[in-house]
């Protein structure tokens, strides 16, 4: 008897085996770029202290290299969605990991500010495209009653990346120093050979046999609507997670009179750990709660938690046991709400132009949130990292209340 895809099995994974064998290949493809994709960008994070103290920057400079990421891979995304509308998926998502790749490569060899940013600018794109074409590739592969939870798997793959960045920064900062950190960044463009080998245009997609739909119908109606409240929904959330995350790191560094956790470099990455462990359940669970109780009440649910909890974080700096306490939860829903945009942007419009609609709404929001870092940076310098870390809950509150004017897509089928 054969598995019915629009009935979740009981096990957590069990619906993994009532997934095509094309679909499992396409999520896995996704998540394996994803994976890397995290840990090359999050490289950069983990090794601002070194970098600034070689070419001598201050915290708003430092973040302003994050925010040149951030704002040319929404460049990247808007890019490889159209991209991926006229090529095909899987020979998009091929591109975007071996830009990303062998610019890390390229970072490793920079000898000033002007080139630094310059590796970072190619690396922001691979990192905007390579989101835009792993989700859609996923969304249209993946059987409605599961896709939610797809999408979660996938996006688990940012805490898996982190992880991994987490313990190589570890080992290779303290010895060998960022630039070999930033040169093993090339290692993901292995995968790309395995991806043309093994992994096919989704069924919806190559019937559709190219775009049908000119890319400026999503700025008239009736997609004009959707896409800007997507839009918005993807610009608050991301300016508080950027503006939070970019900075965790060097807070739990930083000494207790900067504002920071006193924990040191090494200490820090104690915190860390913890609080990536409970993204990856985050973005699972998100995944679980989304195709259960529907997407937007889900989200709101996630957010408003994750409100509550930087503003305990930012008031909390001085207990170090608490922070450590806080982490898993800070790490489940700080991070598993980004699980919905994969499932629900692909569920809001039509194949045709679903991959540039995904592309354009979730980037052009990242582009807005592009100021976060230099701008949480600025505030640190001037308050302390404890309270500019605190002030990035109001922009989750703002996401949770946009997310209601959207419609609620659980278990629709993709348009044609």
């Amino acid at each position: 008897m054969s598995a019915d895809p629009q009935r979740p099995p009981a096990r957590a994974f069990g619906w993994l085996a009532a997934l095509p064998v094309g679909a499992r290949r396409a999520l896995v493809a996704a998540f394996a770029g994803w994976t890397l994709d995290a840990a090359d960008f999050v490289l950069y994070l983990l090794a601002i202290p070194a970098i600034r103290s070689e070419f001598a920057l201050d915290a708003r400079q430092a973040g302003l290299l994050a925010t040149v990421a951030l704002l040319s891979s929404a460049v990247g995304g808007v890019l490889f969605g159209r991209v991926a509308d006229r090529i095909g998926r899987a020979r998009a998502l091929s591109i975007t990991i071996l830009i990303f790749s062998f610019a890390s490569l390229g970072s490793a060899t920079s000898q000033s500010v002007a080139q630094l940013v310059a590796w970072r600018t190619l690396l922001g794109l691979g990192l905007g495209g390579e989101w835009s074409a792993g989700s859609v590739l996923v969304a249209e592969s993946v059987p409605a009653a599961h896709r939610g939870k797809a999408i979660g798997l996938m996006q688990s793959g940012w805490a898996v990346g982190y992880l991994i960045a987490v313990v190589v920064a570890a080992v290779v900062l303290p010895t060998l120093g960022w630039r070999w950190l930033f040169a093993l960044g090339v290692l993901p463009a292995l995968l790309v050979f395995w991806i043309r080998r093994r992994v096919e245009e989704p069924p919806i997609a190559a019937a559709a046999g190219g775009p049908r739909a000119s890319p400026w119908s999503l700025l008239r109606p009736p997609l004009v609507g959707r896409t800007l409240l997507a839009t918005a929904v993807s610009a608050a959330v991301m300016f508080g997670y950027w503006g939070l995350f970019t900075w965790m790191p060097s807070f739990f560094a930083a000494p207790v009179e900067q504002g920071g956790a006193g924990l040191g470099l090494v200490r820090s990455a104690g915190w860390l750990v913890p609080m990536q462990v409970g993204a990856f359940f985050g973005y699972l669970a998100f995944g679980h709660a989304a195709d259960r109780f529907g997407r937007r009440w889900s989200f709101v649910a996630f957010l408003a938690a994750a409100a509550a909890i930087v503003t305990a974080y930012g008031a909390l700096v001085r207990s170090p046991a608490a922070l450590l306490a806080l982490a898993p939860a800070l790490g489940f829903f700080g991070h598993g709400y980004f699980s919905l945009f994969g499932a629900q942007l692909a569920e809001l419009f039509p194949t045709g132009v679903r991959g540039t609609a995904q592309g354009l709404c979730y980037n052009t929001g990242r582009a807005l949130s592009a100021a976060a870092p230099a701008t949480i940076g600025a505030l640190a310098d001037a308050r302390g990292l404890a309270g500019a870390i605190g002030s990035t809950a109001a922009f989750f509150v703002a996401g949770a209340l946009l997310v209601l004017f959207l419609p609620e897509t659980r278990g629709a089928e993709l348009e044609s």
